[in-house]
């Protein structure tokens, strides 16, 4: 038998004949009890894991109408040896039937992990554990590892989808080493999971979609409309009210598709994906029982900030958009952040000062450099009411602050450049006694002055 180090659930979806709008559910748990669900994992081993969310996860299932489930086991009869495997170590200990949950728990309770891990041959014959096709039959798959006979599950599920069966499996793999869940491409996608609270949350997401039969993925489209940003939180409010239904962070799975979110298709949704700025889809309506696609254009660049000459700047930097005055980011010098493509206006928040323009383009890094700052640091005689200001390059005069009426000394960090002082003593009653001084502001150095 292989050593299996890692936690499955396949959800096999066997969408049959559709009945009236709300059909009969039949689901089918497939509860592996082979020798290595004996291992370690976190507090308990993995069965007990197993055991005890499977009887949590199915009796939330008691009001809900129009299903019924059952419980087949295998490796549970017979223990393994290192010279035999029973590869037939597979049984239907619970059958479709109304209100049988609290059977199900009781031979869920008692269970143990002794034997070989038949898989293929216990999905072959849960194809003859729902009573018709009348139904949409599901069937979930819990097991810690692959086939240790000698049939293939592969070959099973291409055999059933050859008779025109729809096999769509759930894969939730937890633990160690996942290089191995490769071999289970030829069924389907999989989910992960690296703890067994993981495994409880994605095994219930695994039973909702199994009610529900309805699944999103979200497109964020970069600028060649493909989908390939990712990385931000999204919001699903309820159409038209602040009432928040889902969170999710978007995520890229494995095979480089954007992941399938399970999300109830009885309402109407806004989505509001946390962009800079963000973006507001209204008015989302999903078609139940299919897979649907929302497609949301988010191309992304970035803006990074960087000071001059290796210094750190402990200055913030406004992002605004080009069109409106509205704050949208704020971020600090030797930073990088991500911005839908377009044009911004920035405001480096230095003495004085600095405006700027950026434009943010698909997958590129619009940098802006700022100058080192230099001191300055004065001192007055007298209490003076004096301000101060920078000159431009076409001579005039920008003002920069105010210097504290009530201190005779003091400093400021200013941007490289020329500078006047334009003052008066307090106890002077005169304009005619308004005087000047001018200075010149360099990088990384300390300039004086007295008056």
């Amino acid at each position: 038998m292989n050593i299996k180090n890692t936690l499955f659930v396949f959800c096999l979806l066997f969408c049959m004949n559709h009945m009236a709008q709300q059909p009969l559910t039949r689901v089918l748990f497939i509860l592996d009890a082979s020798n290595s669900m004996n291992s370690p994992w976190d507090s308990g081993t993995r069965m007990r894991v197993a055991k005890d969310y499977l009887s949590s996860s199915i009796e939330k299932l008691r009001e809900v109408d129009n299903l019924e489930i059952a419980l087949r086991v295998y490796g549970h009869q017979s223990p393994i040896t290192s010279n035999f495997q029973d590869c037939s170590d597979t049984k239907l200990e619970v059958p479709f039937s109304k209100g049988n949950i609290d059977k199900i728990k009781s031979k869920i309770k008692f269970l143990e992990a002794q034997g070989a891990t038949p898989i293929a041959r216990s999905l072959e014959a849960a194809a003859e554990d729902f009573p018709d096709t009348n139904a949409r039959n599901v069937i979930i798959l819990i097991t810690d590892g692959l086939e240790s006979c000698d049939n293939d599950p592969c070959e099973v599920a291409k055999k059933l989808k050859d008779k025109g069966v729809n096999v769509t499996p759930f894969v939730i793999g937890v633990g160690m080493d996942l290089s191995y869940l490769e071999k289970f491409n030829c069924i389907g996608t999989y989910l992960e999971a690296s703890t067994s609270v993981s495994f409880k949350n994605t095994l219930s997401k695994v039973i909702e979609k199994a009610l529900i039969n309805t699944t999103t993925q979200v497109n964020l489209n970069d600028i060649q409309l493909n989908p390939t940003e990712t990385n931000v939180s999204m919001l699903f409010y309820k159409s038209g009210t602040k009432e928040l239904k889902y969170t999710f962070v978007h995520t890229i799975n494995r095979y480089g598709n954007p992941d399938t979110l399970i999300i109830d298709p009885s309402i109407s949704y806004d989505l509001v994906v946390n962009t800079i700025p963000k973006i507001i889809k209204p008015r989302i309506k999903l078609k139940q029982h299919v897979h649907n696609t929302i497609e949301v254009n988010a191309p992304q660049g970035f803006i990074e900030f960087k000071g001059t000459n290796k210094s750190k700047l402990n200055v913030l930097c406004r992002v605004t958009e080009s069109a409106n005055d509205q704050t949208i980011n704020v971020q600090k010098i030797s930073s990088q952040d991500k911005y839908i493509v377009g044009h911004y206006n920035v405001e480096i928040l230095t003495l004085p000062r600095i405006y700027m323009k950026a434009n943010v383009k698909q997958g590129k890094t619009s940098v802006l450099t700022i100058k080192s700052p230099g001191n300055l640091i004065y001192q007055f005689s007298n209490e003076l009411s004096a301000q101060l200001f920078v000159v431009d390059s076409k001579d005039d005069l920008n003002w920069v602050c105010n210097f504290n009426p009530n201190k005779k000394s003091g400093e400021f960090i200013l941007q490289p450049g020329i500078y006047k002082v334009v003052y008066r003593g307090l106890t002077n009653k005169s304009s005619a006694n308004t005087q000047e001084k001018n200075f010149k502001i360099a990088s990384n150095k300390t300039t004086n002055i007295k008056i």
